[in-house]
């Protein structure tokens, strides 16, 4: 018998799934219109993929470590994914913004099986998410550059997207180490 937990989902039409389609949030009912509104939405779509990995655990279950010696858990990923929405808008405005952790690596090694502390990297994260799409607002145009390096719009974006979707995958290795379930 294994300590390991069965692995299962809780979609019933395609088993290899998170969810039924039709119960998808991330499911659009039409491509978005353009390069802006496509990058939006598959940002949009990673971040709520991340929040559909850590739905439904408790503090102690989101708080699971991954095997030693990493401290990645998925209220780490969290709590790591909110100080990467901060650090985005530093690159944008040159702005140093402090960090919402204290050291390096307080994302992961602060990310204990703690009520309060799970509402507040939910809130943390939610917040700097708006904050960094109301900066991103500001410029509609993805070929503008900002920043002291000139990083076009584009670029940041893209990088939000390929940051979120390397974590999203973090998280479903994670969440299947929890309690077993999986999808895509």
């Amino acid at each position: 018998m294994s300590d390991q937990p069965a692995r299962w989902t809780q979609a019933t039409v395609y088993p290899d799934m998170w969810a039924d389609p039709d119960d998808d949030p991330r499911n659009n009912e039409a491509s978005p219109e353009g390069e802006l509104a496509t990058l939006q939405d598959f940002l949009v779509n990673y971040r709520r993929t991340l929040l559909m990995k850590c739905e439904g655990l408790d503090p102690e279950q989101l708080a699971l470590r991954s095997v030693p010696p990493s401290t990645m858990s998925l209220l780490g990923l969290l709590r790591h994914l909110a100080e990467v929405e901060r650090d985005w808008r530093t690159w944008i405005t040159e702005v140093p913004l402090p960090s919402l952790y204290g050291h390096p690596d307080g994302d992961f090694n602060g990310a204990v099986a703690d009520q309060a502390v799970v509402d507040a990297a939910y809130a943390d994260l939610a917040r700097e998410q708006a904050e960094t799409d109301a900066l991103l607002a500001q410029y509609p145009d993805l070929g503008v550059r900002v920043g002291k390096d000139g990083t076009s719009i584009r670029e940041l974006m893209v990088h939000g997207i390929e940051e979120y979707a390397r974590h999203c995958g973090h998280a479903d290795l994670l969440r299947e180490c929890v309690d077993g379930r999986v999808g895509q």
